[in-house]
């Protein structure tokens, strides 16, 4: 996908890229690799695969959930910014934090923010579990994109989301981990509200969003420690 293919797929889903976003997802591009010859931040570097399966691919959950009327975002286990820096770009009036467990791919998205010009977005060197600790309920959205098991993901993140918010995860094929998550899922107060199952263009490789509304406050006992999430998930 080329940055000006980008450009027409997002206009068909409603969303107008100004020339200024345009330049800040170039300059996003560029530092990606220009970090990566020093820094495994990704596997993908060719431009046309990055604007697909990184900017497009963070940018589809514009088209199943509307953050229009979100203030705050959180996108847990964020890497090199995936999905979270792209929606920053995209929507700059969201309140964005980016946590990841590396502190170098930190130093690397704080370069980018800074390079980018961009405000109301924050970085957070933390594991998962930790974090969620500390910040209970605290944001309208959590998203996660292919970090880990759902069942895991859930007790990471759920947590972390104000009552009536919403846990939005971003994988390859979820149909048997949500099986498998269903229980986790409702432990930890959350319910599935909706599901989008498509097909990413060109590649025509499978993506899964789900839609989990946090429905009561989650018990104070979750997350536990990493330790005990690996040696028995919910």
């Amino acid at each position: 996908m080329k940055p000006e293919e980008l450009k027409n797929q997002l206009a068909e889903d409603g969303i107008l890229l100004t020339g200024v976003q345009e330049s800040q997802l170039k300059r996003y591009y560029e530092i990606l690799v220009e970090w990566n010859t020093f820094m495994n931040l990704t596997g993908i570097t060719d431009l046309e695969q990055v604007y697909l399966k990184h900017f497009y691919d963070s940018a589809i959950l514009l088209n199943h959930f509307d953050l229009k009327n979100i203030k705050t975002l959180c996108d847990i286990g964020t890497g090199a910014g995936f999905p979270g820096m792209v929606l920053k770009i995209i929507y700059p009036n969201l309140q964005i934090t980016l946590v990841d467990s590396l502190e170098k791919r930190i130093k690397f998205l704080n370069y980018v923010i800074d390079t980018l010009n961009l405000e109301g977005i924050v970085t957070v060197h933390a594991r998962a579990e930790e974090f969620a600790v500390q910040n209970r309920e605290k944001f309208d959205v959590v998203t996660a994109r292919a970090v880990a098991h759902l069942a895991v993901l859930s007790e990471f993140c759920l947590p972390l989301v104000k009552v009536g918010g919403y846990f939005v995860p971003m994988k390859g094929n979820l149909l048997e981990e949500k099986k498998e998550s269903i229980k986790a899922i409702q432990e930890l107060s959350g319910e599935i509200e909706k599901e989008y199952s498509f097909l990413l263009p060109k590649e025509e490789s499978n993506r899964t969003i789900l839609k989990i509304k946090k429905i009561k406050p989650t018990n104070k006992k979750y997350p536990r420690k990493f330790s005990e999430i690996k040696k028995k998930p919910l």
